[in-house]
Formats: C-alpha cells, sequence, structure tokens
C-alpha cells in the first residue's frame, strides 16, 4: 500500500475543497455561466511547481493533479514540469487533448466526464481514448456518492464535479469490465471529500475486495491510524490520498509522518 500525494488547483491556486460542494452558481441571476460556489478548507498562494517538487524529493509516485473548473492549465503545467513522469493529471481531459498532457509529462491522465456522460458509459469514447493513448497511460476516476433516497444503497460514478449522478455503480461488475480500458482507479468518497470526518470504510472494502488494478481511494481522511484502517480494509491493494488533513494543507496531520509511514511500508 502506498500513500499517493495530491496536488488540488481551483482558479490557479492549490487548493483543498469540500467535494460536495464545488457547484456552478446557477442560483444568482447576476453570475455567469462558470461563476462557481465552493466551501474552501485551504488555499494558498505557494505554486503547485512547489508541492511537486517536494513530492518528487521524497520520492512519492502515482500522485494526481487535479485541475477544478476553468484557469488552472498553466499551474498543472507547472506541477508536471517539475516532477515529470512522477504526476497524474485529471480535470477536463478528451480524447483532443490526452495525448498533449502526457506531453507536458504527465505519467497517466484521468478520465471522468469525458467518458462517463448521460448517465451511462461512453463505450465509443473509451475505445478511442484507449486506442489514442493506450490502456496503461489511462486512469478512469470512479468517484461516487450514494444517493440521497438510499442512504445504505450502492455508490454511483458522479461526474460534473461530483454533482451529476450517473447509472454506473462501483461494484464488481463495473470495475471487472472497466478493467480491461484502463491502468488503474481513483476513487474519491465525495460525501465525505475534504470533511475530515473518516474514510468510507465500507467503499474502501469494496474496491480492496473487488479491483483487479490498482485503486486509489481519497476522502474523510482525519488521522495517521487511517493509513492503517485503509491498509487493513483494502487487504493492502488500496492505496490512498489524504488532503485536507496534512499539515501542508493546513490539517493536523505531519506530512512528514506519512512519507515515513509510506517508507516503512515500502521500503
Amino acid at each position: 500500500m502506498k500513500f499517493r500525494p495530491c496536488i488540488d488547483l481551483h482558479a490557479g491556486k492549490v487548493k483543498q475543497i469540500v467535494g460536495s460542494t464545488l457547484t456552478d452558481d446557477k442560483k444568482n441571476a447576476l453570475a455567469s455561466a462558470s461563476s462557481e460556489v465552493s466551501c474552501t478548507n485551504f488555499q494558498t498562494d505557494k505554486p503547485a511547481s512547489d508541492y511537486a517538487s517536494m513530492y518528487a524529493r521524497d520520492k512519492l509516485t502515482g500522485g494526481h493533479v487535479i485541475m477544478l473548473g476553468s484557469g488552472n492549465v498553466d499551474a498543472a503545467k507547472s506541477a508536471l514540469e517539475a516532477y515529470p513522469n512522477g504526476l497524474q493529471v485529471g480535470g477536463g481531459i478528451t480524447c483532443d487533448n490526452a495525448q498533449e498532457w502526457l506531453g507536458y509529462g504527465a505519467s497517466h491522465v484521468i478520465v471522468t466526464s469525458h467518458v462517463f456522460r448521460s448517465g451511462t458509459i461512453d463505450w465509443d469514447r473509451l475505445t478511442k481514448l484507449v486506442g489514442l493513448i493506450g490502456k496503461d497511460r489511462l486512469v478512469l476516476d470512479l468517484s461516487c456518492r450514494r444517493k440521497a433516497s438510499d442512504a445504505d444503497g450502492p455508490y454511483y460514478v458522479v461526474t460534473d464535479r461530483w454533482q451529476t449522478y450517473t447509472e454506473v455503480e462501483v461494484n464488481q461488475a463495473t470495475l471487472e469490465k472497466l478493467s480491461g480500458y484502463c491502468d488503474e482507479f481513483l476513487v474519491h468518497g465525495v460525501e465525505n471529500e475534504g470533511k475530515k470526518c473518516g474514510i468510507l470504510e465500507d467503499l474502501v472494502e469494496l474496491l480492496g475486495k473487488y479491483s483487479p488494478l490498482p485503486c486509489t481511494y481519497a476522502g474523510g481522511v482525519k488521522g495517521l491510524e487511517d493509513l492503517d484502517r485503509v491498509k487493513e480494509l483494502g487487504n493492502g491493494k488500496v492505496d490512498l490520498t489524504i488532503g485536507s488533513a496534512l499539515d501542508c494543507f493546513g490539517g493536523d496531520i505531519k506530512y512528514d509522518e506519512v512519507v515515513s509511514w509510506h517508507r516503512r511500508e515500502n521500503p
């Protein structure tokens, strides 16, 4: 099991946002179509490239740079330049620009909305994307939520900044079928993302039991002990991303202690 670092970008800044709150401000009649509302845990003027350089220094691989909305291209490029082939990139990736982002230095591109649309999987787009870049350079984002009407029901993949539900369940059949089209999965537990309220244990357990591919979980980490908990529930097969809870993002968990844990697990 590995610790996977992250760099979340919003309006060109490194931020940590409560995952379920980033939406277009459609209620404000004075707002433009691209205006956004969100609950921000952390924001810094420290450039994305500084975080990428820190991850490169500590030899942390498989982390991700996520562009939340527009205005993040330059910051994402700077991170990839600081740690070439050490980071994945996601947010607005399509068949038209995937190769370009790999050329900027991303090890993989992360895709959600381009493939999961109209409530289902667009197999034509997915097949085309794999034909363009190969499955070994593609990460599918299966970030998911339960429906409010079924608090104990299945998790469904969500798109469009995690606001739009698809009918794609995160289950054994989905994981097995999609494993033929990508190199790994990234799964945010959206309801807990950024809240430091604890991990979604049943989701981690599901991923550890059924994912045929490397899988990274993110969402709700509140203490160093969650690393051991994910290792246990995920059978050592589910890696973990920590964002808002890390001290480098304004939280209480010491980044250096997480790196030390990672090194003990991955000598």
